[in-house]
């Protein structure tokens, strides 16, 4: 059969090839570029605990030693700390801190909130940084194949497959199974296919810096809204600060509606302004080493997919206001879609399992926009939700801070709750901590060959997990209890499964009893949870998430008709 055609080889595309072939997929990834990303140390990308494990998995590269870790957050309004967290410590109740140390970490300000937080922090890293780590596995990977200077400018697909042709000093024809537009926000691909682009155009719009100082908060990252030495803007100024690798800082000032021209002179000075104002004192030493401006747009394509033909990343969506990251969704985008493709192209079609690519994933991005544009309006647009509600200023700071830190309607990863490849209701169904169609949390599990491991390590291999839960089981050898209790039928059940399941257990879940059993989706969504051991409820969870029955593929003129 043939590959999967890769449009695009920035983070999304690079991503995508790897999570097909792991799944034992070909692709071929046309980059229209030299096969290189320029360094530029203000263009960074954060992203969030799932996208972090997704490309550490796929990559194989330390990403948390060539990006930063934050070692906490702070939100300042003028001289006041409003909301502080500590990654992994507790509260400050408890480090017997007095509250007026707090208070003196804002320099003069009062009423401080400080969290503790167990979340794994966010992971800070320049760009072309992590696209140099994804070339890397790319490089030693057999079945993905990089075509460098190769700009994609015609397309023609049909029932058996889709063709395209590349113009530059390698111009040619390729023949792809699928193929998956990750070319950004002027998508050839969606260009070519006539699926419209609707949206906002410069809903926020960013100076940027990257530089060598030292900060008052070694590696925490800061917003800091209406600064005291700052009054230009009907926002009264907002800057945001984030650590990165040895010792580099990006720091980021919100511009004022309208066409503002940054000039080199105004970004020197908005720097020894925002620096001084943070020592308290004179300008301190830095080392200014990148700028530039990042206007945020936010859109949404009305079609992910027309016939083999996919959407993903920029080329599907633009978002990005009140902190909440992109790259976070289009790396979720590439990580729904591959273990579909991967079924169908060693399955043959199946229609509604590829559909549902863009019912949930549009619906989890439409829902992230909407979330912005309503709170837009209350965080930037002067009076707004302050005139009416006492404490707004908190309740903005911690909005602020969700869509950064990726929690909340604003920053955390969506859930298919009501997704079609989601199984009707059973008798058997349990409650957990976890709904279904929501992301499992990472537990240790035993895997077939009796290893411990994170379930996240398990995932992205095209097979369905099938999680048992037994306490007691941990300091026993696999082969012990294989064949004991409730193991053998479970086994059998599993066995029975539509496609191939991998079968892990877990000493504990959080709000699972023992003997819960939990059926999880590739890309790591709970599909349900089961009280035992019950093979028909488990068939037909496991066959409604592969798509229900095997159907035949759309014709040519069906599949390129709708728009």
């Amino acid at each position: 059969m043939d590959p999967v055609i890769v449009v695009g080889a920035g983070p999304v595309g690079l991503t995508l090839a790897l999570a097909l072939a792991r799944q034992g997929v070909p692709s071929v990834v046309l980059d229209e570029g030299p096969g290189k990303d320029e360094q530029r140390p203000a263009r960074t990308v954060v992203l969030n605990e799932d996208t972090a494990a997704l490309l550490e998995r796929l990559s194989g590269a330390p990403l948390s030693r060539l990006g930063f870790r934050w070692a906490g957050w702070r939100s300042m309004r003028r001289k006041q700390v409003m909301r502080q967290v500590r990654f992994g410590e507790p509260d400050v109740e408890e480090t017997g801190i007095p509250p007026r140390e707090v208070a003196k970490a804002g320099r003069g300000g009062h009423d401080a909130v400080v969290e503790g937080s167990a979340d794994l922090p966010p992971l800070h890293i320049a760009q072309h940084v992590l696209t140099a780590a994804l070339r890397e596995a790319i490089a030693g990977e057999r079945l993905v194949k990089v075509v460098v200077e190769s700009r994609l400018d015609a397309l023609e697909q049909e029932k058996s497959g889709v063709t395209a042709h590349t113009r530059g000093p390698k111009s040619t024809w390729w023949r792809g199974s699928y193929l998956v537009g990750c070319d950004g926000p002027r998508s050839t691909v969606r260009k070519l296919q006539d699926i419209r682009f609707p949206g906002r155009t410069a809903v926020e719009r960013h100076a940027v810096a990257a530089l060598r100082a030292e900060l008052p908060w070694p590696g925490e990252a800061l917003l800091h809204r209406m600064p005291p030495w700052r009054t230009a803007g009907p926002s009264g100024g907002e800057i945001t600060a984030r650590p990165l690798a040895e010792g580099l800082w990006r720091l980021d000032w919100l511009l004022p509606p309208g066409k503002e021209l940054v000039t080199p002179e105004l970004l020197v000075a908005r720097v020894r302004e925002t620096l001084a104002g943070w020592t308290g004192g004179s300008t301190p030493p830095y080392d200014l080493l990148d700028t530039g401006v990042h206007t945020v747009h936010h859109r949404l394509a009305r079609r992910w997919r027309v016939g083999r033909v996919f959407l993903a990343g920029d080329a599907a969506h633009l978002l990005g206001a009140l902190g909440t990251q992109g790259l976070d969704e289009g790396l979720r985008d590439a990580d729904n879609l591959a273990w579909k493709l991967a079924l169908a192209w060693h399955h043959g079609p199946h229609e509604s399992l590829l559909d549902s690519y863009q019912t949930e994933r549009r619906a989890v991005v439409a829902a992230r926009l909407r979330a912005a544009d309503q709170v837009l309006p209350l965080l930037r647009g002067g009076k707004g939700l302050r005139s009416y509600v006492p404490g707004s200023a908190r309740g903005h700071d911690a909005l602020l801070a969700d869509g950064h830190l990726g929690r909340g309607a604003l920053g955390a990863p969506g859930a298919y709750s009501d997704s079609p490849l989601m199984p009707p209701p059973a008798d058997g169904e349990t409650p957990v901590d976890t709904l279904p169609g929501t992301q499992v949390v990472d537990v240790e599990v035993t895997a077939e060959d009796g290893t411990f491991v994170p379930l996240r390590d398990r995932l992205g291999r095209g097979a369905l997990l099938v999680v048992l839960i037994a306490p007691g089981t941990g300091v026993w050898e696999r082969k012990h209890w294989m064949s004991a209790g409730i193991m053998p039928r479970l086994a059998a059940a599993v066995s029975a499964l539509p496609r191939p399941a991998e079968l892990l257990v877990a000493e504990a879940y959080p709000g699972a009893a023992a003997h819960t059993v939990l059926l999880v989706r590739p890309d790591g969504y709970l599909v349900t949870a089961l009280s035992g051991v019950r093979p028909a409820d488990l068939y037909a969870a496991a066959e409604a998430t592969l798509g229900g029955a095997r159907q035949q593929p759309q014709t040519s003129d069906a599949a390129t008709s709708a728009r």
